[in-house]
């Protein structure tokens, strides 16, 4: 895919996620004032209210008010014809030299504003798809042999998650308590998790809503996701293995989920598209797809024990995963599941092949066999109270480099 070649008035570092080809939405507040809609470009927020009011998006004939809403849901209801003439214009003012001036007044520093939850999340779905790590759990927790379950490489297997407890980037999270069995132990203990782990994900949020009874096809799929996020699925391990059976996981996940701030179009991601795995046995027809549905997009996890430096722990990539997002909503609305803009849809655990691309401590440490090796001496198996877990994505080719920033969350002690 040829990109045309864009050069933008605003000062953006080296290696900076926010180029002009990125422009990711997200929802902000700045000093005292209310919630509104910006844009991240270099180190600056453009701020859309801000834009609007200066005259500068008339042309797009777009009701001012979404801009000044506290999620995106309404901007993102307007429909993709909008979201692409919305982006198309930004990139027009931010390379125009001659207004300069006038669109420097609706920029901010991100350092001077506080960024808050994107959308509204109405539902939650969390897949099940990369085949690296359903592999290696199966291996540790079922027959090294037999490590997948029959059904999973015939469809996308999901949970459906808790909404409520999806938080923005930089949210302490405290650690859960809950009920578990001990290794030898004829009856269940009641305490603070002493499991604790991250999962690398990303989430796409749905852009545009159906009605139930209503399924989505393959091939319209992408019609229905704005963007994507990095997404943290916190979770502990020993609550999750007890309760698991037969239903699947409760409050081994649902007391919190972490997402990045700044959601990633579509529409920038376009030229990363990458060929998905080959899946073997052959599909069903609902879920044969066309083209190249998977995306490049470099995924890092650190983790930084209090007072110390970062420590990357995990190199894996968003391309990895068997099932992609056509296939799980093609799925995930089969039997006429409705959506719903501002729904988010997490990939599950991302894996790749390699002992380094592992998503989570329970590959990385196996099951707590082996000690992950951070510096100074320092070691983990599974999270301590106050690490900070960062979560980085981005996607670079030829020149062009677009990025989701990061997902932190520090971990806090259990509240009593």
């Amino acid at each position: 895919m040829n990109i045309p070649k864009l050069k933008t008035w605003v000062a953006i570092p080296e290696k900076s996620d926010f180029t002009i080809y990125n422009l990711p939405y997200g929802i902000y507040q700045f000093e005292e004032n209310s919630p509104a809609v910006g844009v991240a470009i270099g180190e600056e927020v453009l701020r859309l209210d801000q834009l609007s009011s200066l005259g500068l998006l008339a042309e797009l004939k777009i009701d001012e008010s979404v801009f000044s809403k506290r999620y995106l849901n309404d901007l993102i209801t307007l429909g993709k014809p909008v979201w692409s003439g919305l982006r198309k214009r930004m990139q027009e003012l931010l390379c125009d030299v001659a207004i300069q001036e006038i669109v420097e007044n609706a920029l901010v520093k991100m350092e001077h504003v506080k960024m808050l939850m994107p959308v509204k999340v109405g539902d939650y779905t969390d897949f099940y798809s990369s085949i690296e790590h359903a592999t290696n759990v199966g291996k540790m927790f079922r027959d090294p042999d037999n490590a997948l379950l029959p059904n999973w490489k015939h469809l996308p297997v999901a949970y459906h998650g808790r909404a409520s407890s999806i938080v923005v980037s930089g949210t302490d999270i405290n650690r859960p308590k809950g009920q578990k069995m001990p290794p030898g132990a004829e009856k269940p203990v009641f305490g603070p998790s002493s499991r604790m782990d991250f999962e690398l994900e990303m989430a796409f949020v749905i852009g545009k809503d159906t009605q139930l009874g209503t399924t989505i096809s393959t091939k319209e799929a992408e019609d229905h996701i704005f963007g994507l996020v990095l997404f943290n699925d916190w979770s502990a391990r020993d609550i999750q293995k007890w309760e698991y059976v037969p239903l699947g996981p409760f409050l081994g996940k649902n007391f919190a989920s972490s997402i990045s701030p700044w959601i990633v179009t579509m529409e920038a991601l376009e030229p990363f598209r990458t060929e998905g795995a080959e899946q073997e046995p052959e599909v069903l027809p609902y879920l044969k797809y066309d083209g190249n549905k998977n995306y490049d997009i470099n995924l890092e996890v650190y983790l930084q024990p209090e007072s110390r430096k970062e420590n990357l722990i995990c190199q894996s990539n968003f391309g990895y995963l068997y099932w992609n997002m056509c296939q799980q909503l093609a799925h995930h609305t089969i039997n006429g599941c409705n959506i719903n803009v501002g729904d988010m849809m997490a990939s599950g655990t991302i894996s790749g092949k390699g002992e380094n691309e592992f998503g989570s401590m329970l590959e990385l440490s196996w099951g707590g066999k082996n000690k992950i090796q951070l510096d100074e001496e320092i070691t983990r198996t599974f999270l301590e109270d106050n690490d900070m877990v960062i979560m980085r994505g981005f996607a670079e080719k030829g020149g062009i480099r677009v990025g989701f920033g990061e997902v932190r969350g520090k971990l806090l002690p259990t509240k009593s």
